[in-house]
């Protein structure tokens, strides 16, 4: 494939004013450093294990604190059953989505390098623009939520040491907000590094420290119910008399919310099949990377949410890491940083698309303006080449950070931010958008079985995404009567 473009460019001349020029024989020769694909980009080299490592990565995250709660509100029948039935609503759009990276023929249609790109060249019109506003007020709330992850895990640690110094006699009340500000500065300085998606050694590291910290979790739950010899915990979850009728409703429907937030992990899926290598087509090894990231996060998922909920029972926190019951086992000093690393990695992973795509525009619509075009060079040390500061990254990204720092400290309750989360990104972006491409695409023709089997699909899960998002607006409202900004301790 890529010889014969390259030999038919030689053959290829442009006439303008009676003149031949050849332009481009030396377009291979730019290249020659790097070998190219089909659409001239650098060769990609991505397999089904580093696609589904980079989805567990992405998964893997903040999701997994609010999910013993989760089940602890729906119960053993309904918390696991509700879990394999997000896991398979998962696993079936993403595979729709795959089918959405090229337009037309599946091993050399037209690529879409993004989620953005599919829905331009498979919907158009106003659907791009909606799905775009959605796609990044998800993104500025992710960031908020791992924000707010973050720094009540490093809270959590420091006040298991202060805890066992005092023996359990002083109860450590602190702020978490000079710990949302340290995780601010610190995303501040990451979000500087220009393509950080290059950085392939982050991402493993990440991994292997998501899963640490998640297993952390894990452990504390078996090492409690090993402890106690108990399994705690009830067929039909938090028992009404510990809540009220209604509360128990709403909290199941919450539960759902931080759910789907666990599993919402569509958005990010065109980008990882972009770096997949083909033949065979980039769909075929998507897919089975998709299945072998849900079968493993949905595993994994039940583990922890199920040891959380045996461990503690109705009392399950709504952050694992942070729950009260949990501070005399954090306290051992090695755990100390495996809870910031996920986060920070996540945080940039999730906003690297809103970034770019926010400097991409701000560029084309002032073309002109050093503030947004000019890169200065500053040499750093130990680097080969120098460091690019552009005023316009440096300002913007900043600004992004602090201002989901400020309202991370303004919203301290993960369970909910988590609940409205999943809710509002789940249906439009996990459901909608790739049902709605897949029937554009396979030109699915309406009313027929296929077609109204996915629009079922579709609605059950609309229904699904506004009941979280009840249950946890909801629940912000009853955090709200007891509430005082900044002044957040646990």
């Amino acid at each position: 494939m890529g010889e014969s473009t390259a030999t038919n460019n030689h053959h290829h001349h442009h006439h303008h004013n009676g003149q031949v020029y050849d332009v481009s024989v030396n377009m291979p020769m730019q290249f020659c450093s790097k070998v190219v694909d089909d659409d001239g980009r650098p060769q990609r080299t991505g397999t089904v294990w580093t696609a589904s490592a980079h989805i567990i990565t992405a998964v893997i995250g903040s999701g997994v604190l609010s999910l013993a709660w989760a089940i602890a509100q729906l119960g053993w029948i309904a918390g696991p059953t509700v879990m394999f039935l997000f896991s398979f609503v998962i696993y079936y759009t993403s595979t729709l989505l795959a089918d959405c990276y090229r337009s037309g023929d599946p091993l050399f249609g037209k690529r879409n390098y993004t989620y953005m790109d599919a829905v331009r060249s498979n919907l158009g019109g106003y659907k791009v623009k909606l799905c775009g506003l959605i796609q990044y007020l998800n993104i500025f709330g992710v960031a908020i939520g791992y924000t707010i992850a973050a720094s009540i895990s490093m809270m959590a640690i420091k006040r298991s040491n202060c805890f066992h110094a005092s023996d359990g006699k002083d109860p450590c009340h602190m702020s978490s907000n000079p710990y949302m500000i340290a995780f601010g500065v610190t995303q501040i300085l990451f979000s500087q590094i220009p393509d950080f998606d290059q950085i392939w050694w982050l991402s493993i590291f990440a991994a292997v420290m998501s899963f640490t910290y998640s297993s952390i979790g894990l452990g504390l739950g078996i090492a409690q119910v090993a402890a106690t010899g108990t399994i705690k915990g009830s067929l039909t979850g938090i028992s009404i008399g510990t809540v009220t009728q209604t509360q128990k409703i709403w909290r199941s429907f919450q539960a759902l919310g931080d759910i789907a937030f666990a599993y919402s992990f569509s958005i990010i899926l065109i980008e990882i099949q972009d770096t997949i290598k083909s033949p065979p087509s980039e769909a075929k090894t998507m897919k089975k990377a998709t299945l072998i990231s849900t079968i493993v996060t949905t595993a994994f998922y039940l583990l922890c949410g199920c040891m959380g909920y045996a461990a503690f029972g109705d009392l399950a926190p709504g952050n694992l890491l942070t729950g009260r019951i949990l501070q005399p086992v954090l306290a051992s000093r090695h755990r100390q940083c495996s809870h910031c690393h996920p986060f920070s990695r996540a945080y940039q992973v999730y906003c690297q698309p809103l970034f770019a795509f926010i400097e991409k525009w701000a560029a084309a619509k002032w073309p002109d303006s050093g503030f947004i075009t000019k890169d200065t060079n500053i040499p750093i040390l130990c680097l080969k080449q120098p460091y690019k500061l552009n005023m316009f990254r440096f300002v913007w990204r900043s600004l992004f950070v602090v201002s989901t720092t400020v309202i991370s400290m303004l919203l301290p309750f993960f369970n909910d931010v988590v609940g409205i989360l999943g809710a509002f990104g789940f249906w439009p972006l996990t459901v909608y958008f790739p049902v709605e491409m897949y029937i554009a695409q396979k030109k699915i023709a309406k009313w027929s079985t296929r077609w109204i089997c996915l629009q079922m699909l579709s609605f059950a899960c609309l229904m699904i995404s506004i009941a979280a998002a009840a249950g946890s607006v909801a629940g912000v409202v009853l955090d709200l009567k007891v509430y005082r900004p900044f002044k957040t301790s646990y």
